[in-house]
């Protein structure tokens, strides 16, 4: 796939976990609600659809228990265990969504998770994040892209490794 430096963003890791153990981290609610946000923060709701065109939704809540307004999206493709899609341009089957003042995060994007096998064993982690514009890649860049994909992305790795949720802050 070809980036675009202006718009994109990635974050790559090997990691060592299958890719089923990755595609179950975030395909199943229960799972993906333990890791999914670096800590202190929290997802307190999730729902998924895993479908095209299915819904993806969570919401997030903070230390001191703000929540944050429904972050909502659609699946674009489902590839298990390897390739997954979603956008948070569109809303459960492939209805556009209006920008809302109270969107989460103010920008569109499409996120492409790819989870390879290695030939040593584990996985090289790769997620493009496609913005629809400068501006949204800058403001996701600002709010920490690389270091809370990081740290979510270690809890998921804890979880799977250790076989017990991630501990609270």
């Amino acid at each position: 796939m070809i980036t675009d430096p202006q718009r994109d963003l990635r974050f790559q890791r090997d990691v060592p976990l299958s890719p089923e153990q990755l595609w179950d981290g975030w395909t199943k609610p229960d799972t993906l609600m333990r890791w999914f946000c670096p800590r202190p923060w929290k997802v307190i709701e999730c729902d998924i659809d895993l479908r095209p065109g299915g819904l993806f939704r969570t919401v997030m809540q903070s230390s001191e228990g703000v929540n944050l307004p429904d972050n909502v999206g659609t699946y674009l493709a489902i590839e298990p265990p390897y390739r997954l899609v979603w956008t948070n341009a569109l809303g459960p089957d492939f209805r556009p969504r209006a920008k809302l003042a109270n969107d989460p995060l103010g920008f569109v994007f499409v996120v492409d998770l790819r989870f390879t096998p290695l030939p040593e064993g584990g996985t090289h982690y790769s997620a493009l994040v496609m913005h629809e514009d400068e501006a949204g890649r800058l403001a996701h860049a600002a709010l920490g892209f690389e270091q809370g994909w990081g740290m979510a992305l270690d809890q998921l790795i804890e979880l799977k490794t250790s076989g017990n949720a991630p501990k609270s802050i």
